[in-house]
């Protein structure tokens, strides 16, 4: 009878939840108030609601109590572009592009048409790209603060699956990697896939609390430390030469590789040197052209210490045997003729203009952000639900991503991450406004 009892109790709330006549957002009792209400024992409330959870019907938060997922967005999955909707404004997702881009691929398409061994670009490349490739990337790199050469370069299919080449390479399933409390989701991906164990990391103001990083890796067998010191997504900051320094000495005592991920760097002037510079020997610095140029010109570059190289090609053997011989191709060209300098320094001044219009139409919200960046992070009162707020803005046709994908942590912070680079800027900015609208009133609700 009792297993009936519980069953029927999972199968109510679920229709319930799907059907909406429980919200996005809204509490459910207490183990303790569901077992009085339906005269059962608590335990029995307990396994209801963690059969409710493993169907990614409800989210537990410790002190807070049990609360209705938002079910439109699938779990862990709130910068997934499948589930915006065609006519949905997307602040969820970056791709950022300037007017003219389409107009360079033209021109750059004759230019290889005319010019070069056409032959050479259907054939395979070796595994890690060509030398010439490699050395227009490594001319690249040194006005981003690294000093390289060309045989410690891999080219990879963009900055995503340079981070899952390094995941091959150098880590085994178990292995515990140390990431931001909040940090970038395409790697919790990878650590999923992989089998990692993620050891989070509290963050402040500036970075990671490197007093934790450093109890942790004196108290467990830290691996790998992922981090992205310029500019941190979602959080925006730009870790201080300081703290780097100290990174890579708690680094050096315990023995874990560092994963540095610049994607976003490009958009920071004047940045403290990147780690990969000061410990070349222990740091795999991944980057890419997907941001700064396009998204869809898949060429990634990693820069790995000389005893790791070997493997990392081996890795991208495994997976794409080469980078696309086309798009590398353009890619170096722009490299070497200065388009792609052209690119990030005009997309700098889009970002600075998107950010400040950001903080002018969420004027009076705890918005933060970098002052050159795609994206802001808007934290929620304590007794909001972002989940609610996702699924209030849904129905405005808007998709903004919550705290969930990027949390590593047992404990998932209310806030929204406004991806801002993929909207024009007029329309960028009544989108605000009604994020700003619909915060407010929720607020006072």
């Amino acid at each position: 009878m009792a297993a009936s009892r519980y069953k029927t109790l999972v199968d109510v709330f679920a229709s319930d939840i799907r059907t909406g006549r429980l919200a996005a957002g809204a509490r459910l009792p207490t183990h303790r108030g569901l077992a009085a209400r339906e005269g059962i024992a608590v335990v029995t409330a307990t396994r209801v609601y963690a059969e409710l959870e493993t169907m990614g019907l409800v989210s537990r938060e410790q002190g807070r109590g049990t609360f209705v997922r938002d079910i439109a967005v699938p779990a862990g999955h709130g910068i997934d572009q499948r589930a915006v909707a065609t006519d949905a404004v997307d602040l969820s997702f970056n791709y950022p592009a300037l007017p003219g881009q389409a107009d360079l691929l033209r021109q750059a398409l004759r230019d290889v048409a005319a010019s070069g061994d056409l032959d050479s670009l259907l054939r395979y490349q070796p595994h890690r790209g060509r030398p010439q490739d490699r050395a227009s990337i490594a001319r690249h790199l040194r006005r981003r603060g690294i000093t390289t050469d060309a045989d410690r370069i891999l080219i990879a299919g963009g900055a995503q699956h340079g981070l899952a080449i390094t995941v091959m390479a150098a880590l085994n399933a178990g292995d515990v990697v140390a990431v931001d409390a909040l940090t970038y989701p395409g790697f919790k991906v990878l650590a999923h896939a992989f089998h990692l164990d993620l050891a989070p990391v509290p963050v402040t103001d500036n970075g990671p609390n490197l007093d934790a990083l450093e109890k942790l890796c004196a108290t467990r067998p830290v691996r790998a430390i992922y981090t992205m010191p310029t500019l941190h997504n979602p959080l925006g900051w730009v870790m201080p030469a300081a703290d780097r320094t100290r990174l890579i000495e708690i680094a050096r005592r315990y023995g874990p590789l560092i994963i540095e991920d610049a994607s976003y760097a490009y958009l920071v002037e004047d940045p403290p040197p990147p780690l990969a510079a000061t410990a070349p020997d222990i740091t795999v610095y991944v980057s890419g052209l997907s941001k700064s140029v396009a998204t869809g010109l898949r060429v990634g570059f990693v820069v790995a210490p000389p005893s790791a190289v070997p493997s990392l090609e081996r890795s991208i053997r495994a997976t794409t045997w080469n980078s696309p011989a086309l798009t590398t191709t353009i890619a170096c060209r722009w490299l070497d003729d200065g388009t792609v300098d052209h690119l990030e320094a005009r997309k700098r001044d889009d970002a600075k203009a998107r950010q400040a219009l950001a903080r002018q139409e969420l004027a009076g919200l705890p918005v933060i952000g970098h002052p050159s960046s795609y994206f802001t992070w808007l934290p929620l009162p304590d007794d909001a639900r972002a989940d609610r707020l996702t699924a209030t803005l849904a129905r405005q046709h808007i998709s903004v991503s919550t705290a969930e994908p990027f949390t590593t942590s047992t404990h998932t912070p209310q806030a929204l991450r406004l991806a801002l680079g993929s909207t024009d800027p007029d329309r960028l900015r009544s989108t605000l406004r009604t994020v700003r609208r619909v915060a407010v009133e929720d607020a006072h609700a």
